[in-house]
């Protein structure tokens, strides 16, 4: 495997993650690093996720990267800044991290392979590209995601988690 190879990958990774998510939320494309022999693939949630539904969101997350096959290395509780680490069998390592004002970072970085060119991940994101300049702070509404109240509880699920209304 090259780089290429090893980014498309990445970003299969970042796309089931993202369409793990329901409902859905906005997300755009952030840099790409491509160092000696690795790449690190970025997306930015443009939906405010508010404090109260982090922990579903998060939870969401955790459960859909072990249902994947991905072994959870550490989960960083912090009220502020909850980050959540995994690892692929075959070495890609998957970050969520909550930045300033709740703003959820994905990020996943290959393991070292073969030199070559990365081209841009060819997705098309579900809202602005901000190809060119600085991503900005969360400013999607979600009635769901941005609500100022936990997820309610539903029989048979447990507490963190959501379900499909569709």
């Amino acid at each position: 495997m090259d780089m290429q190879a090893v980014a498309e990958r990445a970003d299969a990774m970042l796309d089931a993650t993202i369409d793990a998510v329901d409902p859905e939320v906005q997300w755009a494309h952030d840099d790409t690093t491509a160092r000696s022999c690795d790449v690190t693939r970025r997306r930015t949630v443009m939906t405010v996720i508010s404090e109260e539904r982090r922990g579903s969101f998060l939870g969401l997350i955790e459960r859909f990267w072990s249902k994947s096959g991905y072994e959870i290395s550490s989960v960083n509780q912090d009220r502020e800044h909850p980050a959540i680490f995994a690892k692929s069998r075959d070495g890609f390592q998957l970050t969520l991290t909550v930045g300033d004002k709740g703003q959820v970072f994905l990020k996943v970085t290959t393991p070292c392979v073969q030199r070559s060119g990365v081209a841009e991940p060819s997705a098309t994101p579900n809202g602005p590209a901000y190809s060119g300049v600085e991503i900005p702070y969360p400013n999607v509404h979600s009635d769901f995601w941005s609500a100022k109240t936990p997820v309610p509880a539903s029989p048979g699920v447990p507490q963190g988690s959501t379900t499909s209304t569709s």
